[in-house]
């Protein structure tokens, strides 16, 4: 299953944007998954992970209470809304196969292709 992101772009800080992830086979199939960011200099960070129904999620909590994971498993996609963006949010964001957590990043052949978040004034 191949997973491709969207939505990404160029924005003002304070802006919302809200990315896409759309799969190749049965997202249903898929079970949890979970979006990550690659902000330039620094690791891997986890967002949250939503569970196969989407009605259970889990968020981190550098970005709890401006992030909504959801899906829409008869559409094969997944969204991540982001409120309140700050140039910190800056970097490459990826949807992932599997469920995750603050300790423990979904290995990197898991992930989609990423799509590019920028924030700047």
């Amino acid at each position: 299953v191949q997973l491709v992101e969207s939505g990404g772009g160029l924005v003002r800080p304070g802006s919302s944007l809200k990315l896409s992830c759309v799969a190749s086979g049965d997202m249903f199939r898929i079970g949890a998954m979970s979006w990550v960011r690659q902000i330039p200099g620094k690791g891997p960070e986890w967002l949250g992970t939503i569970n196969e129904d989407g009605y259970h999620t889990n968020y981190a909590r550098s970005v709890e209470g401006r992030v909504t994971m959801s899906r829409d498993n008869t559409k094969n996609v997944m969204f991540l809304q982001i409120t309140g963006l700050s140039t910190e949010d800056t970097g490459a964001y990826y949807c992932t196969r599997g469920p995750g957590s603050a300790q423990t990043v979904p290995p990197r052949r898991t992930w989609g292709r990423g799509t590019q978040v920028t924030v700047s004034s």
